[in-house]
């Protein structure tokens, strides 16, 4: 493990832990869904800092962390991809629907480090949400056909495993 992935590990524990942050449907400590996401990444072509940005990719989102903490802590790169996969929406923005798709068209924009991360991302959330709520797979479905759209740039491995999952 690299140093700077043995502090962006640390760095996400701690945010998601101090907020006591869990995963919805098993309890289990959050970081669990980051570092599956960074070994999805860690098994195609990635950088440092594709996985240090892996490991971040909720902190800003979910945790009082901001931006500007990810770029002191790791440098600009890896705060420019947590940055992309952070989403913009807020809920003053309208309901679920008109959040996600202004989500989207912020993803769509993103570089192909940061859209191969996503591509983790929506891999592991896939297999938690079809497993656990089938109430919520199709409005998740629904959403994920969307953004594979928008992803194509991201590693193809990877695409076409997000794609398989639908």
């Amino acid at each position: 493990m690299s140093e700077l992935e043995a502090r962006a590990r640390a760095f996400a524990t701690e945010a998601h832990g101090a907020i006591d942050q869990r995963r919805k449907y098993s309890g289990e400590p959050y970081i669990v869904h980051p570092i599956a996401v960074a070994e999805l990444v860690r098994s195609v072509p990635h950088t440092p800092e594709m996985i240090a940005a892996a490991l971040l990719h909720d902190v800003v989102e979910d945790t009082p962390v901001t931006i500007e903490e990810i770029e002191r802590e790791f440098g600009a790169g890896v705060a420019e991809l947590v940055g992309w996969l952070t989403d913009v929406s807020r809920p003053s923005d309208g309901n679920r629907r008109v959040r996600k798709h202004l989500d989207l068209l912020h993803t769509a924009k993103a570089p192909p480090d940061a859209k191969t991360i996503k591509l983790a991302d929506l891999i592991d959330n896939t297999l938690t949400i079809a497993k656990h709520d089938r109430s919520f797979w199709p409005v998740y479905r629904r959403e994920k056909e969307a953004l594979l759209q928008v992803l194509k740039e991201g590693d193809p491995t990877l695409w076409k495993r997000a794609a398989s999952n639908i």
